[in-house]
């Protein structure tokens, strides 16, 4: 589809946004955590419940709403969304007790990630090949914004207000985007849908038996099962175990945000001249050797900048990895982009979910357990790698 440069613009901020509703909707509030826990009674796992709940909607929320942008276009199903977020984040706002503040995580995390899931099919219907890829990091880069902005605005509120201001921000961005998807026009021609959800669904187990398209998916299950450790467990561990301040804890996360966004750059100006596969590769090393230095420090004991460097190689190479991958995995899959994107969304959020409330297990003083299950991830991304997509790239 060929672009005007102020349609490219729009989409660009309008799908970097949309794209950038999980971190939106996970990180703003993380230097609250502690506070969260305090004002509900909770444990620390449980706090971490909260997480896993929205990440359990992002990954089911992709299921549904992939198929459903593959039948009836992706302006609907995307309006629907983000009118439910808004609607969701007012009532976690209002919640006064744990459960119906989890119910309602849960639904922001499920509309949520219509943004996630829909952002991704629009681009793969504008563009393809060595674009797409540009087309994905210039995403990845919009979205590195969020990781770095919101932790710090999230403190910053915290300084004035309660966690409850946070969500209150969060009604402005549905809102925001609501009035956006309005604006939006639809990319997926009626003649190029599919004739039902059913046969999108029953897409899924093609998608699944095709080996390499799998082997992305295990990729992105593991990696971002490392990453959301790192997202649920580095609150308690700057504030319980290095005592920061939720300001400093922010301006922390904010400054490994920058990094990502830094390094979402690189897929842009490499495409073209490096292979999709190569950057892949070494955005799946680094990340390993950064969990195993991470590691040895919580071992001995190591100051806060040592721990601060370590996660920031750790963590940096994700938008290198994510850009990269979700380029090999789609390009292939053409009126079932909505489908295949879902997938591996639902991979990313699932394990994610899982390993959030296992960070805290040994209580919120100890780092150990969110080490560990980073380098566990990232070990079996490298295997996941050379076992099942390395050899078919």
């Amino acid at each position: 589809m060929k672009l005007h440069p102020r349609q490219k613009l729009f989409l660009t901020v309008f799908l970097g946004v949309m794209t950038a509703m999980a971190p939106l909707s996970t990180d703003m509030y993380l230097p609250a955590l502690p506070e969260l826990s305090g004002d509900f009674g909770i444990s620390a796992s449980l706090t971490q419940m909260t997480l896993t709940m929205t990440m359990l909607g992002m990954a089911l929320g992709q299921i549904f709403m992939g198929p459903l942008s593959d039948r009836f276009g992706r302006k609907k199903p995307l309006l629907l969304g983000m009118l439910v977020f808004t609607a969701a984040s007012v009532g976690a706002h209002q919640s006064a007790d744990i459960v119906p503040f989890l119910v309602f995580r849960f639904l922001q995390g499920f509309s949520g990630a219509s943004g996630i899931v829909i952002a991704r099919a629009i681009a793969r219907d504008v563009v393809e090949g060595p674009a797409l890829t540009r087309f994905f990091a210039v995403l990845m880069l919009v979205n590195g914004l969020a990781p770095i902005a919101a932790p710090v605005v999230g403190g910053q509120v915290l300084r004035f207000t309660s966690w409850r201001g946070i969500f209150a921000l969060l009604v402005i961005v549905g809102i925001a985007q609501t009035v956006a998807t309005i604006t939006y026009r639809e990319t997926l021609k009626p003649e190029e849908r599919i004739k039902s959800v059913a046969q999108s669904f029953a897409k899924f187990p093609v998608l699944l038996r095709d080996r390499y398209f799998c082997g992305h998916c295990l990729l992105q299950f593991f990696f971002f099962g490392s990453f959301f450790s790192y997202i649920g467990g580095s609150s308690f561990v700057f504030q319980n175990v290095y005592h920061v301040s939720a300001q400093a804890y922010s301006l922390i996360f904010g400054g490994i945000g920058v990094g990502l966004f830094l390094a979402g750059a690189l897929p842009a100006r490499l495409a073209g001249r490096v292979r999709d596969e190569a950057m892949l590769k070494v955005s799946l090393i680094i990340p390993l050797i950064g969990s195993l230095l991470l590691l040895a420090g919580f071992l001995c004991t190591a100051p806060l900048w040592y721990a601060v460097l370590a996660l920031f190689v750790t963590i940096v190479p994700l938008s290198v990895m994510g850009t990269a991958s979700f380029s090999l995995a789609l390009s292939r899959e053409g009126k079932y982009a909505g489908s295949a994107s879902a997938l591996l969304g639902f991979s990313q959020m699932i394990l994610g979910g899982a390993m959030m409330p296992l960070v805290g297990i040994a209580g919120p003083d100890n780092p150990l357990p969110m080490a560990v299950l980073m380098l566990a991830g990232y070990t079996l991304s490298l295997l996941v790698y050379s076992t099942m997509i390395r050899s078919r790239s």
